[in-house]
């Protein structure tokens, strides 16, 4: 018959497995969130002459975004301490992703979605501090970015609890990845005063010029379910297609202004959900 002392150990130990399970499922999320829909290497990961990001150089900043009302330089976000956000806290990290303020109070400014990002689940920013802690650190120093327009005091009040969205509700889930996970609609719907205007939401419209440094100018496009101008008469698998390899319904190759290099890593869950988010939301036409 086992002892008090023999439970208690055989306690001790299963309390340890389950913790050492629950960070690696955790980290597993945030590598999988940080390369694939939420792409963070989008911006903060410069690009070789191929145009995809260099590997040498993973999230340490430097990628620049010239627009009339800013010109922004991607922070390094590696864990370096002098360079990249090394010595900060995982509440200053989480503070700075939903909130937009840094350690020193200050305000961070377009193009980060912190509008959106706002409503990130509490276990999905943890895990993508998580992993973000595990990185290579990367010395590379950024200047900071310069606006032309007045930044916001804050984007709204101290960010608390947000829970994790069911994925049994398809559509809400949907919603959730696009918005606050993949910041779709911050390109595909109009910009108002430099705000999405949410009742055209999924429009498109916008006009990028040389993004990521590419020699063109995109427009972003119409994925409301429009069945002429948008994507309503899209199927499933086309829409797929299109997201995560870079291909339009007519086997034209998209333009790779889009994270294509990302999204390919897309799930098909994560994938399915946001179909059945972007069938769901109103057609929207240009009359």
């Amino acid at each position: 018959m086992a002892t008090l002392l023999e439970l208690m150990l055989v306690a001790c130990f299963l309390s340890a497995r389950s913790e050492a399970t629950e960070e690696e499922e955790l980290l597993a999320r945030g590598d999988y969130l940080v390369n694939s829909i939420v792409a963070c290497g989008n911006c903060h990961t410069p690009r070789g002459d191929d145009h995809k990001p260099i590997a040498e150089m993973h999230l340490a900043g430097a990628f620049q975004v010239d627009r009339a009302e800013f010109t922004a330089y991607s922070p390094n976000i590696t864990p370096d301490h002098e360079t990249g956000i090394g010595a900060w806290s995982d509440e200053e990290i989480i503070r700075a992703i939903r909130e937009g303020v840094r350690p020193d109070g200050t305000v961070i400014g377009p193009p980060m979605p912190i509008r959106v990002y706002r409503e990130m689940s509490d276990t999905d920013v943890r895990a993508i501090v998580a992993y973000l802690r595990t990185i290579a650190p990367v010395r590379n120093s950024v200047p900071r970015s310069e606006y032309n327009i007045p930044l916001p005091e804050s984007y709204g009040p101290p960010v608390d609890a947000v829970p994790d969205v069911p994925r049994e509700d398809t559509v809400a889930y949907g919603a959730y990845v696009s918005n606050a996970l993949g910041h779709c609609m911050e390109c595909h719907t109009p910009l108002v005063k430099g705000a999405p205007d949410l009742s055209r939401t999924g429009l498109g419209g916008n006009v990028f010029v040389k993004p990521h440094g590419i020699e063109l100018v995109a427009v972003s496009a119409n994925i409301s379910p429009h069945p002429e101008q948008g994507i309503g008469a899209w199927t499933d698998d086309e829409i797929k297609r299109a997201i995560t390899q870079a291909t339009s319904r007519d086997g034209r190759p998209l333009q790779p202004a889009m994270p294509f290099y990302f999204y390919e890593k897309v799930s098909d869950e994560d994938l399915e959900a946001i179909i059945a988010y972007l069938r769901s939301i109103p057609p929207q036409a240009i009359e």
